[in-house]
């Protein structure tokens, strides 16, 4: 007779990995978002917000390349310039943006409400904290200057010029889970505001949890987001909701002050052996 053998695992969480901007630092995503509208000004090619947060979480040239790469700004660049863009425009866009990006981290990295409380509980419960962006190394050197001055320090940082492949690969997290020593991958949670984000999570095995109202999606600062009316918020929110459950979010939330009920119903379900 033939048997196979399917095991399971049924203990905690162990680790939690969280993205930044969006997520646990900069509400509304904002400072990606005025550089690259500045890089692609400065070539003469106006950029909508909206076109700027399509590509956000994936590494930062790359995501200059995605602009690029999308019809509408293609057409522009080419009214503009007489050509399509290419490769070396990118790296042009890319050299700016850089200096340019680290120079206004600093004023983006106030900690999202609700950041220090939910870390503080994971950690509670003994959760390792992980995280991974789309920024790269030198760019991060500036933020955890910042936050660590507010008592925000991951035990791991990864950044997208850590791996060969940034987001949406499982690159980062699997990274964490080499760093923080933690394993299986089921006992990981991912956290970020990006479609890129929770695509990473879930290429990692991991379960994966979007912010539909503190980051990318919505777009906007705290104080913008609560002059809307309730009509409004309730409009945006349910976009965003949708469009991270599609994208296969096992859990959408406002926010990370939002995040320890999914963190309980994730350890019941791992208890009775669930899986992501």
């Amino acid at each position: 007779m033939n048997f196979s053998y399917r095991r399971r695992y049924g203990g905690p969480i162990q680790a939690v990995i969280f993205d930044w901007a969006g997520t646990t630092i900069d509400f509304g995503c904002m400072a990606p978002t005025d550089v690259f509208l500045e890089v692609f000004r400065g070539r003469g090619v106006t950029i909508s917000m909206e076109e700027a947060r399509i590509p956000m979480g994936a590494h930062k040239r790359e995501h200059i390349r995605l602009l690029t790469e999308m019809d509408s700004v293609r057409r522009r660049w080419e009214d503009v310039h007489g050509r399509a863009p290419g490769e070396a425009d990118v790296d042009d866009m890319f050299a700016e943006f850089v200096p340019k990006q680290i120079e206004c981290l600093s004023r983006h990295s106030g900690l999202i409400p609700g950041t220090a409380e939910t870390v503080g509980a994971c950690r509670k419960r003994g959760y390792r904290i992980g995280s991974t962006t789309g920024y790269l190394k030198s760019m991060m050197e500036v933020v955890l200057r910042e936050t660590g001055g507010r008592g925000y320090r991951p035990d791991a940082v990864v950044c997208a010029d850590d791996v060969p492949a940034a987001r949406p690969s499982p690159s980062m997290c699997l990274k964490n889970v080499i760093e923080l020593q933690v394993w299986p991958v089921e006992s990981c949670v991912k956290v970020d505001d990006t479609i890129a984000g929770i695509e990473e999570g879930l290429n990692a095995g991991m379960w994966s949890i979007g912010l539909g109202i503190s980051g990318n999606e919505v777009g906007l600062c705290l104080e913008d987001w609560k002059a809307l009316s309730e009509g409004e918020q309730r409009r945006r929110r349910e976009k965003a909701y949708v469009k991270m459950h599609r994208a296969g979010a096992h859990y959408v939330v406002d926010s990370i002050a939002d995040l320890m009920p999914c963190l309980d119903d994730i350890e019941e379900r791992l208890a009775r052996g669930g899986k992501p």
